[in-house]
């Protein structure tokens, strides 16, 4: 379990984060998010200990040292493979790093290269692959060692809905692995998919977190999804309804003024006659954010 306790770091006069709390249990995924700036990237270093922090970072009821690091797999945002080297000899060397024997780890890189579908020979030079491909090669490095604490800084960087699906399905199994993973992304619709729980910053302050479908709850289920014969001007007149928004023809995204009208407004949707969608719902992640990245800190 990682447990982050009180968490803050200055910069001088700048106040990167004001007490963060939160934990992440074995098997779980943790969705990090906010704007750029909000504290994240300290976040991550004060995990890995780069910087020094006030407060208690724990990984398994014990601070994290230079023992630790060979259970830790890192993702950073920036590539940091080294471009004149092979494939092979990128994987093995961050290996070693991680306190495994070169033997075993070259046995494994072409399954693991077949596993992330990577276009080339692990004798090709990273140079030579495409931005895809070298983000799935990072990912490997970041994950052969078979870590059980693991950070995912946008890992889905550069790759296309096919590669992002294959990362995916990599990372659900690493979780089924009881891997503790911290997923961070400006992609709202990923965050919702893979995580389990969220922790939200803004100007290095926790403003949301907790279990990402009570959180969403929390802000009530007052959107519809609709698909009905009626014009949006019809929607509009209904009780309840606040605004109305056109997705595609005949779909409507209704905004209520209480959770507890759904059925009400259903009625008066259907007027007892069968639709083919009617769909309530708290916000997405996505409108969360916007919701709360613009609001003032008092």
């Amino acid at each position: 379990m990682l447990q982050v306790e009180h968490l803050s770091k200055n910069f001088g006069a700048v106040h990167a984060l004001q007490d963060v709390n939160f934990t992440i249990q074995p098997g779980q995924i943790m969705g990090l998010i906010g704007q750029n700036g909000a504290g994240k990237t300290t976040t991550f270093h004060s995990i890995l200990n780069f910087l020094h922090y006030a407060g208690q970072i724990t990984w398994e009821d014990a601070p994290i040292t230079e023992s630790t690091f060979n259970s830790i797999g890192y993702l950073p945002e920036e590539r940091s493979l080294m471009p004149k080297m092979t494939i092979e000899e990128q994987i093995v060397y961050l290996a070693q790093l991680k306190g495994c024997r070169g033997k075993e780890i070259r046995g494994q890189i072409d399954s693991w290269l077949e596993r992330f579908e990577v276009k080339g020979k692990k004798s090709d030079k990273i140079k030579t692959l495409s931005k895809g491909n070298q983000q799935k090669v990072q990912l490997i490095c970041t994950l052969i060692h078979q870590p059980k604490l693991i950070i995912l800084d946008e890992p889905f960087s550069g790759l296309d809905p096919v590669n992002t699906d294959v990362l995916k399905r990599t990372i659900a199994e690493v979780k089924d692995q009881q891997a503790a993973i911290i997923f961070s992304s400006h992609d709202m619709t990923n965050v919702e998919e893979i995580c389990d729980t969220l922790t939200m910053l803004k100007d290095g302050q926790v403003v949301l977190n907790g279990d990402l479908e009570t959180v969403r709850d929390s802000f009530g289920k007052t959107e519809i999804y609709v698909k009905t014969a009626k014009t949006r001007a019809e929607l509009a007149e209904l009780p309840h309804v606040q605004a109305v928004e056109q997705q595609q023809a005949n779909r409507y995204l209704l905004r209520l003024d209480d959770e507890a009208k759904g059925a009400e407004v259903f009625q008066a949707v259907t007027e007892g006659q069968y639709i083919e969608e009617f769909r309530q719902q708290p916000p997405t992640l996505d409108e969360i954010f916007r919701m709360k990245a613009g609001e003032k800190n008092e």
